[in-house]
This record gives structure tokens, sequence and C-alpha cells, in this order.
């Protein structure tokens, strides 16, 4: 290439290189397996070090894996408790599913891991740890317990004492002497999971996520109208700092559908709601933060709009990077990347699924157009992915920061997250081609979708549901 530097080649290509993601491992890819409604991820999500992950499903449950130190990016089983379940809420006459909505991790201690998890009411805090098992091995019970007396001397009190008792039809009773303690030896070691703290009560409506604040001592939760604050160790009380709930419910125009804190900044937290809008709230400004929150927000033309503009422009999910700099948000059809510094528009806009545009009727009649895509940062901040239909996932590479600035961004980079799509672990260029190359056309498998994932905190390393299994993705 004419006018590019040796230098200039050689980032170019160490760029490449380090978002070569190849396939790495699979979970729940048993073919004799049958595939239950319980069975399917609703919730992926990384520690703050990389080296525990954890999933939750429509049934309840939550499975932990840890990394295997020997092997590059590999995860083995840990454990799996039974988080929520089923109940019924009597006063409304409404089923309140067991799924779990999202999973957090909250700093360790003393060798112990926790994490919160919510279904739709309950929130709980959950302390995993490594128990030990202890048996006992020796007591008064055991056959040696009547030698106590040394010799003839034992034997001949043991024979008395069965003579007394009609040769030994009722327990027999030691002597004082001949007692001892028990001894207790080490059998076993097991993962166990207690609950701590069960946060319910508070909400309303629907929990759509949770979020733990930088101090590790405070964490909010949000519904459709309301966003509460707790402290980790009180459960039985809450305030409320946002609440958009009208006086009168025919006047709601909008509703919440995501909020998270600051990655480093305890005072700050943002919001998304339906209307396509973020606001960056401060707590030490009002004990209501939805006054004088910084929105932002950007302008669409009415000329533009159509029947589907309210659904598609609805936020599903919003992040801060690591950094705290920039705020990514994740609509039905595209990605907005904000500056924390600059609301009067977005920095970049990401066309994520122009093929749908034409299609959206189709989407609405079989309710896909509700579907809520997750959106992530790389542990650098640098990077975005997110999901799309037929188990495929977009990572955006270098799409902000001094990188970004100094080169133009490397192309999406579009994966597939099926077990059908490869045989083997050599998942090479050959499969990432052809999934780049893939064009869509009218077999849109709707129920195929990405929704959950998780970016590897520290490296560039993904975790994906899809479906009822898990999928981890790795540049080496």
């Amino acid at each position: 290439m004419p006018g590019t530097s040796d230098s200039a080649k050689s980032s170019a290509s160490d760029a490449n290189s380090s978002y070569d993601f190849k396939f790495s491992q699979c979970f729940g890819d048993k073919a004799d397996i049958v595939v239950t409604e319980a069975d399917i991820i609703t919730a992926v999500e990384f520690d703050h070090t990389g080296d525990f992950l954890a999933t939750g499903d429509r049934g309840g449950r939550v499975v932990l894996f840890e990394r295997n130190n020997s092997k590059h990016c590999e995860y083995k089983f840990l454990t799996e408790f039974q988080s929520h379940d089923a109940e019924f809420d009597y006063l409304k006459s409404l089923e309140i599913e067991e799924k779990i909505n999202q999973i957090k991790w909250c700093r360790p201690t003393n060798q112990s891991h926790f994490l919160l998890s919510t279904n739709d009411k309950t929130i709980k805090l959950w302390k995993v740890y490594e128990k030990n098992i202890k048996l006992v091995s020796d007591n008064n019970l055991s056959e040696g317990a009547y030698g106590a007396g040394s010799g003839s001397g034992g034997s001949s009190a043991k024979s008395r004492h069965l003579q007394h008792h009609g040769n030994g039809s009722a327990k027999a009773v030691l002597s004082l002497s001949a007692l001892k303690l028990p001894k207790l030896s080490q059998h076993d070691k097991i993962i166990a999971a207690a609950p701590k703290k069960i946060y319910s009560n508070a909400h309303t409506y629907h929990i759509n996520s949770i979020s733990i604040n930088s101090d590790q001592e405070t964490f909010v939760s949000a519904d459709d109208l309301r966003i509460n604050l707790w402290n980790l160790d009180i459960p039985d009380q809450s305030f409320n700092i946002v609440d958009i709930k009208p006086a009168n419910m025919e006047e709601l125009t909008e509703v919440i559908t995501s909020a998270e804190f600051h990655p480093y900044h305890c005072n700050l937290f943002m919001y998304s709601s339906s209307k396509g809008t973020i606001k960056l709230a401060d707590m030490r400004q009002n004990a209501l933060c939805d006054y004088r929150a910084k929105t932002f927000e950007e302008y669409l033309d009415p000329i533009n709009h159509n029947f589907f503009t309210e659904i598609t422009s609805s936020i599903s999910d919003v992040k801060f990077s690591p950094d705290g700099r920039y705020i990514a948000s994740r609509d039905y059809l595209t990605v907005k990347i904000w500056d924390v510094n600059m609301d009067s528009k977005p920095v970049k806009t990401i066309n994520i699924q122009d093929q749908l545009k034409d299609r959206l009727s189709d989407t609405y009649e079989n309710d896909a157009i509700f579907d809520k895509f997750e959106v992530n940062f790389s542990g650098n901040s640098s990077s975005l992915m997110t999901g799309s239909y037929n188990n495929t996932f977009m990572i955006y590479p270098d799409v902000v920061g001094a990188k970004s600035s100094k080169s133009p961004p490397m192309k999406e980079i579009v994966l597939q997250a099926d077990k059908t799509a490869f045989k083997s672990k050599k998942l090479g260029s050959l499969e990432q081609q052809s999934a780049r190359n893939k064009q869509w056309g009218d077999d849109i498998d709707f129920k195929k979708s990405i929704l959950h994932f998780s970016w590897h905190p520290r490296e560039n390393s993904v975790a994906i549901a899809a479906t009822n299994n898990l999928f981890i993705f790795s540049a080496l």
C-alpha cells in the first residue's frame, strides 16, 4: 500500500491478530439432551478477575465455572444451585417466574465469593464457599470401645454386662472409664452455596436490572417505573431514587429499561428508557434523581417515523465503558456510543440489523421485535460486542478511544455460536469467513438469538449464551 510505513503495517497486523477470535469451549452441547424451556440461559457474567463465570437460566438455576489455569481460557464446572423458585402473588393472581434476569458478582472476602441474582421480584445475595466434610471415624459404638479395660478385665466386664442385659439384646452401656470423645476425620471438600440476604417486596413491577456500586456497599435495582437503592447489609429497607410513575397511569409515555452505576464514581448512575433516552444522575444533587439529570438523546426527524419507530428506538441495554468515559446503548437496530461529556449527539452509531428494516412487520408478528439484546464493552474500553439472530454475534474492534482516532476502525467481526457450525475445536478462518459472508435472506431463525453474553475483563475472551449452550470464544 503506497504511503504506509512498515510500523503501520505491523501495528495493523497486531490489531488483526488480537481480534482473531476462535471457538474454545462449549458447555451443554450433548446431543442426547432434550432442551426444555427451563434450560435456556438468561444471564451470563464474568467476575472482576475473569477467573469465575456465572450463568442463570429460566429454571432459576445458577451455574458457576472456574478457570482452568493449566490451559488458556478454558473453564471447568464449579457448582450449581437453585437460586429462585416459582411463586404466586395471591393479591394480583399473578405467577412469578423463577427465571434469572441478571447476575452480578460482588468482591470476594476470606476465600468466599458473593453474587447477586434476581428474578422479576426478588433479589438474593449468595455466598459460595469451600466446605469441608468431616465424618465420625471413632466413637463409643465402635467395636474397639469395649477394649478400654486392658487384658481380661475388659472382656470380663463386657461379659458380665451382656449377661445382665439378656445376652446383648439391649444396647450396651459403657462404664465411665470406657467412655471417650468421638473423633472426626477429613472426608471431602465440596463447593457450597448459601443465601445470605434476600431483598424482596420492594418492586411493584418486574425487575429488569441490578447494578453494584463501586463502593461495594450499595446496589440499585430497576423496574419499569422505579429504581431503588439498597445497602447490601440491610435487606428489609431500600430508598426510592427514581420514580417516573405518573399520577394518572393513562399519561404514562415511557418505562425504564435498564440501569447501571458508574464504574468508579459511586455517586453517579444512569438509566435508559423505552423512548430511546439515557439519563445520567448524581445522587448528591437530589433525593429523587429523575430531576435535573443529564439527558442523552438523539433527535429523530418525525418524517422518518413509522409504525415501528417507537418499538425499535426503545433501549434494551445500556453500559458504561470500564474506564467510565463512554456509554453504549443498544436498541433493536443500532448501537449508539456516547461520550459522557457530550450529550448533544452520539460519538458513533453502528447499524446492527439493516437487513431487518424491510421485515419489521415479520418481526412484529412473531414478537421478535421485542427481543432485548445486550451490549458489552471490552476490558480496555475500546471495543464492543452485541448479538443478533441465527446465533450470530458481532464484535467491533477499536471503535472508541485513542486507537480509533489514530487509524480507521476494523470491520465488524461476525461469529456464530452454534455447535452445528463446526465439527471440532479447529474453528479457523474458514468458519469465521463463512459467518461473515453469510447473507440471511429469508432463512432468519428468530428463535436462535444471542441476547446474553459477557466479555472477559482482562483479555479478549467472550462467553456467549445460545439457547441452552454456553460458548467460550477466545483470541489466542
